[in-house]
This record gives structure tokens, C-alpha cells and sequence, in this order.
């Protein structure tokens, strides 16, 4: 029997693979909840950038963020990653306008950032890793990763660690910025770093993810249990009856 003549099987690699990859594409919304995110502070440095004007370029970008919530509400999609980002515009316009600064509107969202960075590595030194607290409930494992599933727990704190890394990384180069550098180069060198750190963060967690045991389900435990219990009452039920 040739190559050619073997019956083929499924790579049961390449099924993790796709599900993992799936699961990390709708936490984390896709090619439109990156661009929904990334709209609302484009805008803010654009308009910053051509006339200097922190008000008008903050309400320009609090308006957009508003828009593209009400855009999803009327299509009736998921709302969470735009109500997130909507937030974080919000927050950043609030303190553009109380400072009077374009450099206002992007500190929230690098305290954030950063505290992040801190909380990705810090979870992952102490064994609870954030990302398994962010993606189990994604992946119907919730928390069984932690005492059922030391493979993805492994994964997770890996994950986790290189989240860490490269939010520290991205914002030791921001903070220098922030408080040496110019507003305008500021918002452009933001922008620039918006994107590849979150797509090298995701990569690795898919890297990790993928080559780790699948999850336990445990919403189809609980499932099957209760379904087990019902059966066993009605069973229990047609005795007495008989």
C-alpha cells in the first residue's frame, strides 16, 4: 500500500488549533472590535495633529465611540468591546477637557495599560494566572485549569507571562515619552504601538493554547450530571408507581 492509498485520520491537533484560535478571536473582537477600538484615538491624534485643538479633537472621538456603540446596538451584535472601548474614550476625554491637555486624554488609558502589564506578570509569578481567569469561562472550563488540567494551567501562565512582558515593554517607551516628548509624536507613536503588541500577545497565547490538553468542559459536566439526576428521580419514580 502506497502513501497515497492510506486512509487518512484526523489531526486532532489541528481541531485544538481552530478552537483555540476561534475562542481567542471573539474574546479578544476580531478584525472590527480592533478597529472599533482603535478608531475613536486615530481620530483624536488626526484632528490634534492638524489644529491643536484638545476640545474639539476630544468630542470628536467621544462622538465616534458613541457611534459605533449605537451602530452595534441597531445591528443588534455583541456590544461588550465597544461599550469597553466607549469607556476607555470616555475616560480619556474626561481628562483631556479637565486638563486642558492632549496628553490628558492618553494617560487613563496608559495607567491602564501598564497596571495591566503588572497584573498579567504578577498573576503569572504566583501561580494564577490571569489570562485562565480571563479565557476559561470562553472555553466552558471556567477555573478547572487550576487543579483538573496542570497542561493548561502551564499554558495560561506562560500566556500570561509574555501578556506581562510586552505591555511593560510597550509602556517603558510610552512613559518616556509621556513626560519628555510631544503631544502630537505622543498620539502618533501610540497608534503605531496600538496594534503589534496586542497581535504578538494574542500569538503567543494561541502558541501556548493550541499545543496544551483541551479543556474540560464543565458546563457539559454540570449538564450531564443534572440530566443523571432527573433520570435517576423518574426512575426512582416509576418504582414507587409500580
Amino acid at each position: 500500500m502506497t502513501s497515497l492509498d492510506k486512509p487518512t485520520t484526523p489531526d486532532p491537533s489541528a481541531d485544538q488549533k481552530a478552537v483555540t484560535q476561534a475562542a481567542l478571536f471573539d474574546a479578544f473582537g476580531g478584525i472590527r472590535g480592533t478597529v472599533e477600538t482603535m478608531l475613536p484615538g486615530l481620530l483624536f491624534v488626526m484632528i490634534y495633529t492638524v489644529n491643536k485643538d484638545v476640545k474639539m479633537s476630544a468630542i470628536a472621538a467621544g462622538a465616534v465611540a458613541v457611534l459605533l456603540v449605537i451602530v452595534r446596538l441597531l445591528r443588534k451584535d455583541t456590544v461588550k468591546h465597544a461599550f469597553s472601548g466607549v469607556f476607555g474614550v470616555g475616560v480619556g476625554v474626561a481628562f483631556a477637557l479637565f486638563t486642558g491637555t492632549a496628553k490628558g486624554f492618553y494617560l487613563p488609558g496608559m495607567i491602564y495599560g501598564a497596571g495591566l502589564g503588572v497584573a498579567f506578570t504578577l498573576s503569572a509569578l504566583v501561580g494564577f494566572p490571569l489570562l485562565g481567569v480571563v479565557l476559561g469561562p470562553v472555553f466552558k472550563e471556567n477555573l478547572s485549569w487550576r487543579t483538573r488540567n496542570p497542561g493548561r494551567k502551564k499554558a495560561y501562565t506562560k500566556a500570561s507571562l509574555a501578556w506581562g512582558i510586552i505591555f511593560l515593554a510597550k509602556y517603558a517607551i510610552l512613559f518616556p515619552l509621556y513626560w519628555w516628548g510631544d503631544a502630537t509624536q505622543l498620539g502618533w507613536v501610540l497608534i503605531a504601538l496600538k496594534l503589534p503588541p496586542m497581535v504578538l500577545a494574542v500569538y503567543f497565547t494561541w502558541v501556548f493554547l493550541a499545543k496544551a490538553p483541551p479543556p474540560i468542559d464543565v458546563i457539559a459536566e454540570w449538564e450531564a450530571k443534572e440530566a443523571a439526576a432527573d433520570a435517576a428521580k423518574a426512575a426512582a419514580a416509576r418504582e414507587r408507581g409500580a
